[in-house]
């Protein structure tokens, strides 16, 4: 077995390490990562899937006024049960703080088993994703029995790959962050390497375990269900009978919480029941489609889970009727927001002193950095889709993308959602890359998937200087000499 993933692993690793080891310090907010740190202490006290105990309401009190009376067996040492949040990463914090303890080192913890187990592996699993995607045309050949579709240059296409995702700034700084975030992509690379080895050859145990990964990554965010089914569809589409195996595998995975989560309400609940919650801040007068604060805290105040998906959709529903002429501007707006550049953590960082000052030319270096490899990968990535022969992969694939997109365009969207895929990013760029270093890259303008390639990048440029020019104001407060101190909400 080669030795390259044990070494893109190490380097990935350290590279993680940096920023892990320079904020050791770091604390948390009371934003996402103060429920995930919530729920996780609960886990490992052995107090159950509770949060906002007594303790954890006086910190938000200044912002926050909760209403207790809607909470049906509040206990005020403990908390109350709790359906809001998936549970799969809550879980992984609480493995991590039963053997870090619960006080403050607790947050180091984390980061750092973040970056060992859930960041630094992206690289090679990269890698190995990359192996069978781009198999020859027969679409049932084991990618140790056939070389690549790229000319025999299939090995310097993954390895490049890996190397993309092992460098990209972002997911260097993402293990800093306690968000579902960490563990979903690697669950979701780690599932779809699966599915295309169940593609090739659908042994049982193949179908099982990506039936299985499948069901991890839904209990990590439920947003990915949509693409379960769809995966389900294509499966059975090549394999009939031996699909089953598949849905099995998920169902049975994904069944034990929902039904926790129907005996805690009294009726059929899903993995998570924020729906509800995120589709009354898409739709909101006041909103644009993504995340804004205002409106973020108006319904925190319900503690009864069930009654705030109940009130978020009916006023979701109602802003609809009430402006139904947003439906589509909204929805642009969104998927503008999905492919958005990266700065958010930069400006939020920086314009709170987080960061110190910094001469103009070093801010605006560090801005490149962060911003510009998006940028590159997601144009390169749309002409390596369509330079891809049609193969049962690349279907999967971009099932991939229309499921896991869609759900976003249509009810909440920011930026770090499309994170996700910058693995698979990194590998169409890679094809694409190699095939021009290698000469091999076939260019028919003429063709209509071209055509249309050329539209989605003049799409992304459009999108990207519509968004510079939405945040003029703020990027010209940035750059000036007390920019570091815009106080910027996140």
């Amino acid at each position: 077995m080669s030795s390259f993933p044990v070494k893109i692993y190490i380097v990935a690793l350290v590279l993680r390490l940096i920023p892990v080891l320079l904020t050791a310090n770091l604390g948390i907010g009371l934003d996402d990562m103060f429920q995930y740190d919530m729920l996780a202490r609960s886990l490992a006290a052995g107090h159950g899937f509770r949060w906002y105990a007594q303790q954890d309401l006086k910190l938000l009190e200044p912002y926050v006024d909760f209403d207790l009376s809607t909470a049906t067996g509040y206990d005020p040492e403990f908390g109350v049960y709790t359906s809001f949040r998936a549970p799969l990463y809550p879980a992984f914090l609480a493995l991590i703080y039963s053997f870090s303890g619960l006080d403050f080192s607790r947050f180091f913890a984390a980061r750092l088993a973040q970056a060992i187990f859930l960041g630094a592996p992206l690289a090679p699993l990269t890698y190995f994703v990359s192996k069978i995607l781009c198999v020859m045309r027969n679409p049932k050949a084991d990618v140790r029995e056939r070389p690549l579709r790229d000319g025999g240059n299939g090995e310097k296409t993954s390895r490049l790959s890996a190397w993309i995702v092992a460098c990209y700034p972002m997911l260097l700084v993402y293990p800093l962050g306690l968000g579902t975030e960490n563990l979903f992509f690697i669950l979701l690379l780690s599932s779809f390497l699966f599915l295309l080895k169940s593609l090739a050859r659908p042994s049982a145990f193949r179908l099982l375990l990506s039936g299985l990964l499948l069901a991890l990554t839904a209990l990590t965010r439920s947003v990915i269900l949509p693409f379960a089914f769809l995966a389900f569809g294509a499966l059975f589409f090549r394999h009939r009978k031996r699909a089953f195996l598949f849905i099995f595998a998920f169902l049975l995975a994904i069944s034990p919480w929902i039904v926790r989560n129907s005996l805690l309400h009294g009726k059929p609940t899903g993995i998570e029941t924020s729906l509800g919650y995120n589709l009354y801040l898409g739709y909101h007068p006041a909103g644009n489609g993504s995340f804004v604060f205002g409106p973020s805290l108006d319904l925190l105040a319900i503690m009864d889970d069930s009654e705030r998906d109940l009130v978020g959709t009916r006023k979701a529903l109602e802003f609809i009727r009430a402006e139904p002429e947003r439906l589509i501007p909204l929805a642009l707006n969104r998927l503008g927001f999905f492919f958005g550049l990266e700065k958010r953590v930069l400006m939020y960082f920086y314009s709170n002193n987080l960061l110190g000052y910094m001469p103009l030319p070093l801010l605006l270096f560090l801005s490149a950095v962060l911003l510009l490899p998006f940028v590159f990968l997601s144009v390169i990535s749309v002409i390596g889709f369509f330079a891809l022969e049609s193969s049962p992969q690349k279907a999967l694939l971009g099932l991939l993308f229309l499921a896991y997109i869609l759900p976003h365009v249509l009810i909440l969207s920011e930026d770090r959602f499309h994170l996700a895929l910058i693995p698979f990013f990194a590998i169409l760029a890679s094809h694409v890359l190699i095939s021009i270093r290698e000469k091999k890259m076939d260019w028919k303008i003429a063709r209509p998937s071209t055509l249309f390639a050329v539209a989605l990048v003049v799409s992304l440029f459009l999108n990207w200087g519509l968004e510079l020019n939405s945040d003029a104001d703020k990027i010209a407060q940035l750059l000036s000499p007390t920019g570091n101190q815009s106080h910027f909400p996140y």
